[in-house]
């Protein structure tokens, strides 16, 4: 049973006389061993146990209660058991009440230092320290190369729009040839899958129907290397779609960017701390960096960001970030003072991040958030097991597919069809349709895809699918049958996924008066992420890993944050989350964070 919090023991009194003990949490627990009864008073039980705890304390501690004793801390959970004794034992009471014995566990005990060193102040070798080199963001073309080489180029592009495609062929062109045709042979590849190559323009066409669809990219790299850029960049810009606005724009435009949008304040600079302490009271938008970093996420941003010509705004979109997982937005759009400087101080800014700056760069980057979204779906995609369900719900005007053992969040989408790609990257697992508001057409299109799917969600007249014999309306693909765990399991992976969603998409608004989502929903599958890995490291073997415990356990998590030249150093106290984040390897240094300037961000414990 859980008692109320122990309270001081030792009073301080005038300097000299003996210090005080602080308990943050206690938990009684009283066992009784034969007979039937608790006594009279029950209760009354549990407080005299409570009671007598400051005084067990104070006699166990007397010395460390001195005057003259330095400060301690311990970390782990300290055992305190109490036996009824026997009379004449030494811990009869004169009073004449129940005699007890009582065994303290050993624990190990850590020094506080009585004097925090100044951490504004550098130290003797950091004031000789030459000057860090400039840092610049490595350029789309890096990004790109890496991609390639790891042979994951061309299921990147799979999953990106006509508009985030072209802005890359376009940013790459007399930069990188050969990355650039890549490019340019997917949107080649795009058209003559939606008609014929007599549509095409010159010399795209001869190009198209005298060469293999494996060489495309070799003999474009050639045309590219050869060719004026202004009419490379016309024949790519007349691939996209009609409807495409960035095929509209004139040679000179960002695609994806028209000219009524937002442009940058003028004087309104992000200026970044450079030598600098903080306070914050939640380190949980820190913690989210090293999960990132491990599927390449983090290295991205800088090279998607540099295609646009926004690599100095990175520090917005650390601070979208950070206000995923910071406090929840009042009204949809108010933010508490305290939220402010934690997702300020997480993208290296004096606060306050300026809202108008943060609703402009959600319309600019919104050509570079597909690839984003690619890297996290594709590295979520390669870890799932095809016997594992994935999860399909309704959110924010759209549709979120997640993996229903972590809730790790693999993509949005518009409507179902644009999920095949990642269901079939994933390894074609079933797919449980969990309540929320669902595009029409949905099951059509899923069904048409070969996806077996289950749902408790009524279908609408048309719609190819059964019902099955179970004890709630289910309905799954005509032609399938679902294994009747899927169906047991459903409840439960809908609320899991239910309440993740009202609390990322909801409760917290990133960019609240952005009228584009993109980004938006590129935060919240990072936050979610970010989230997800920390709950499955740390608790998967103890009990069902949900991003939404880590949001919980550690969202008070404070934290002191120095900033150096060179590195970032996030200090938090030390306790029994400190331990298990380092336990768990969740700690380790992350360098070359974009939003930070290239800039190593460390942790440690004090």
């Amino acid at each position: 049973m859980s008692a109320p919090t122990a309270p001081t023991t030792g009073e301080t009194g005038e300097p000299g006389e003996p210090g005080e003990i602080t308990v943050h949490r206690c938990t009684v627990t009283v066992v009784r061993r034969g007979g039937w009864s608790w006594g009279p008073d029950p209760r009354g039980l549990v407080q005299r146990v409570v009671d007598s705890l400051p005084e067990l304390l104070a006699d166990h501690f007397a010395e460390r209660l001195t005057a003259g004793g330095p400060d301690v801390e311990i970390t782990e959970p300290l055992t305190v058991t109490v036996r009824p004794g026997r009379s004449g034992s030494p811990a009869w009471n004169a009073s004449g009440r129940l005699p007890v014995e009582v065994d303290f566990a050993p624990v190990p005990m850590v020094e506080i230092p009585t004097t925090a060193p100044d951490t504004r102040a550098l130290s003797f070798e950091e004031s000789f320290a030459a000057e860090p080199a400039p840092w610049t963001a490595p350029t789309a073309a890096a990004l790109f190369t890496e991609l390639a080489e790891r042979g994951e180029l061309d299921a990147l592009l799979a999953l990106l729009p006509n508009d985030s495609v072209l802005t890359y062929v376009l940013a790459l062109l007399g930069t990188d040839d050969a990355t650039a045709a890549r490019l340019l042979a997917e949107l080649v590849r795009r058209a003559l899958a939606t008609g014929p190559a007599e549509a095409l323009p010159e010399p795209l066409r001869a190009m198209a129907t005298t060469t293999d669809a494996t060489d495309l990219p070799r003999v474009l790299a050639a045309y590219v290397a050869s060719a004026d850029r202004e009419e490379t960049a016309r024949l790519a810009r007349s691939l996209t779609a009609p409807h495409d606005r960035s095929a509209d724009e004139p040679p000179d435009a960002t695609p994806g960017i028209t000219d009524t949008a937002p442009p940058r304040p003028v004087g309104d600079i992000l200026t970044p701390r450079t030598t600098d302490e903080v306070q914050v009271w939640s380190a949980l938008p820190f913690l989210l960096a090293g999960p990132l970093a491990r599927i390449g996420y983090l290295d991205a941003i800088g090279p998607a960001l540099s295609g646009l010509d926004l690599a100095d705004d990175a520090p917005l979109f650390a601070a979208a970030l950070a206000y995923k997982v910071l406090g929840a937005t009042a009204r949809g759009w108010r933010r508490t003072e305290r939220d402010g400087e934690a997702a300020a101080a997480f993208a290296g800014l004096h606060p306050p991040v300026p809202e108008e700056r943060l609703t402009a760069f959600a319309r600019q980057v919104r050509p570079a958030l597909p690839v984003l979204d690619g890297i996290l779906a594709l590295a979520v995609c390669r870890g799932h097991d095809p016997a594992d369900p994935l999860l399909i719900t309704g959110a924010d005007d759209a549709l979120l597919l997640a993996d229903a053992q972590g809730m790790f969040p693999i993509a949005w989408a518009a409507e179902a069809a644009v999920l095949l790609p990642y269901w079939e990257a994933a390894g074609r697992p079933p797919v449980l349709l969990c309540d929320g508001p669902l595009p029409p057409g949905t099951l059509r299109e899923l069904a048409a895809g070969g996806v077996p799917f289950l749902t408790g969600i009524r279908p609408l007249r048309g719609d190819p699918v059964v019902r099955l014999p179970w004890r709630t309306p289910l309905w799954t693909a005509t032609g399938t049958t679902p294994d009747p765990r899927l169906a047991a399991a459903l409840p439960a992976h809908t609320q899991r996924l239910t309440d993740l969603t009202t609390a990322l998409i909801t409760e917290r608004r990133a960019v609240p008066l952005a009228p584009d989502g993109g980004l938006e929903r590129t935060v919240t599958l990072a936050a979610a992420l970010g989230l997800a890995t920390l709950a499955w490291t740390l608790w998967r073997d103890r009990e069902t890993p949900d991003p939404l415990l880590a949001l919980n356990r550690f969202a008070d998590l404070e934290a002191t944050v120095r900033y150096e030249p060179t590195a970032v150093r996030v200090r938090v106290p030390m306790g029994r989350r400190h331990a298990d984040l380092l336990r768990g390897g969740l700690l380790a240094d992350v360098p070359d964070v974009a939003w930070l300037g290239g800039r190593t961000l460390t942790f440690s414990a004090g």
